[in-house]
């Protein structure tokens, strides 16, 4: 499913070695569930949701079938959670950044992309951006009305630019990061790529250094992680603040979940 055998090396395995969620004809109430907790997650960028922040009412009308997933994606992404999480506290270009990889499961192409959106948002408003990306023939034909978006960019399908795989790259940060922990106080990472035309080399998700190619053997190492966070914005910023630490390999994937909700930016792993 990956573009190349060595794509697993970048991080990207989590998503391409699994198929997408989808609901079937005939689908169960357990089934439902898991689609819920997909859209969650793939629209809210990874980020672990509170009870009060879900969308309960849209989640009764998917369970009772009187909604699509499709339908409840809608919901999700037009909720005021998702414009306390993305909306509000960024830039404008970061917010559609995040809207294709979170409704299409890409980065954007070019500039034209970004300009559509900011003249859609400013003239129609944010839900009739959202159902842009929603309605839209490519979320159709690679969605439909029952699968759950996702990472798209990874891979190699008909219609999708090659350079969308690189910039894809610098929205994504690792299978255990969040969308609202990659700092940079709300711009957004393709301004730059974008206004040129150009593409940045991919590089390996800092996250996914060490767990990448790891055997049973591993599973009784001690890693040592290396992190850094910035003072608040608001605050003078003098100098980063520095901290290590030394975790067993079970403990790996919750230590850097709960790093990058505080904020924290990895500098290395390494074997202690």
């Amino acid at each position: 499913m990956a573009i190349t055998t060595e794509a697993s090396s970048l991080g990207t395995s989590a998503f391409s070695d699994s198929d997408p969620v989808e609901l079937r004809p005939n689908w169960s109430q357990e089934d439902a569930k898991v689609a819920i907790e997909a859209v969650y997650r793939q629209v809210f960028g990874n980020e672990h949701i509170m009870s009060s922040e879900r969308v309960a009412s849209a989640e009764s009308l998917l369970c009772d079938r009187a909604i699509t997933v499709r339908d409840f994606v809608r919901a999700v992404a037009k909720s005021e959670t998702y414009k306390k999480k993305f909306l509000y506290p960024n830039y404008h270009p970061r917010t559609i950044e995040l809207n294709f990889k979170h409704l299409l499961g890409r980065a954007p192409y070019d500039e034209s992309e970004i300009t559509e959106h900011v003249d859609r948002y400013q003239t129609e408003g944010f839900e009739a951006d959202i159902d842009s990306y929603i309605d839209s023939s490519e979320y159709v034909q690679n969605f439909g009305d029952f699968i759950v978006p996702y990472y798209r960019g990874f891979d190699s399908q008909p219609g999708q630019k090659t350079v969308g795989f690189t910039r894809m790259f610098q929205l994504y940060k690792g299978y255990a990061n969040c969308d609202r922990a990659q700092g940079d106080g709300g711009k957004a990472h393709l301004t730059y790529e974008l206004a040129c035309n150009t593409s940045n080399p991919v590089g390996v998700a800092a996250s996914d250094l060490v767990l990448t190619g790891t055997s049973s053997a591993d599973r009784g190492d001690v890693y040592r992680i290396r992190v850094t966070k910035a003072a608040a914005s608001f605050t003078p910023q003098i100098r980063l603040s520095m901290d290590e630490y030394v975790v067993s390999y079970d403990q790996f994937s919750s230590t850097l979940q709960n790093l990058n909700k505080r904020g924290y930016r990895i500098l290395n792993i390494t074997r202690a």
